[in-house]
């Protein structure tokens, strides 16, 4: 994974091969073969995992705060700055933002799905708790998710002050979603 990390950084999506990822790792072509019938199941396992890391760091840095609805404001406004941050997805906005186009147009990815069913899991949570109002979490998650994604994917476009004024009015909007 670190090998087609660094090559996606170096060269984008659409120029990685397994054969340049093979020769970074050390491995024989037939051994990346093996576990990956091409670049792109490659790239699926490679963002899955990358994005992946990401929710669950914020989640994690969230879990501490008592408070449910401020534990998932603080969860996904977190995640979003992690990714307008993270150099992976900076990369592929930068050399090839055709590349998320259906992502946004036809279908979800894994990484949106992982993060709409984590999410809704905290939020069954915090409904339990009461501190927010009620309805499918799953759906509200959805419904969070997308109004987090037009952010992270206009992060090019914003200044860092910019981008800290975004996510402050995204956790503010969130906030009065969620409240009971």
């Amino acid at each position: 994974m670190e090998a087609a990390r660094a090559t996606v950084l170096d060269f984008g999506v659409r120029r990685t091969t397994l054969t340049e990822v093979a020769r970074r790792a050390g491995l024989s072509r037939m051994t990346v073969y093996r576990r990956y019938s091409d670049a792109p199941e490659l790239m699926r396992a490679l963002m899955s995992k990358e994005f992946g890391s990401v929710v669950d760091r914020a989640l994690t840095e969230a879990a501490g705060v008592e408070n449910g609805r401020e534990r998932v404001v603080t969860g996904v406004t977190r995640t979003v700055e992690l990714l307008m941050e993270h150099p992976l997805l900076l990369r592929l906005l930068e050399l090839e933002p055709e590349v998320m186009l259906p992502y946004l147009t036809q279908r979800l990815g894994e990484f949106q799905r992982e993060a709409r069913q984590a999410l809704a899991r905290w939020l069954e949570q915090a409904q339990a708790e009461g501190a927010i109002r009620s309805g499918d979490p799953l759906r509200m998650a959805g419904s969070i998710e997308l109004a987090a994604r037009g952010l992270v994917l206009a992060t090019r476009t914003l200044s860092p002050e910019s981008r800290r004024a975004e996510l402050a009015e995204l956790g503010r909007m969130l906030d009065a979603y969620l409240r009971p």
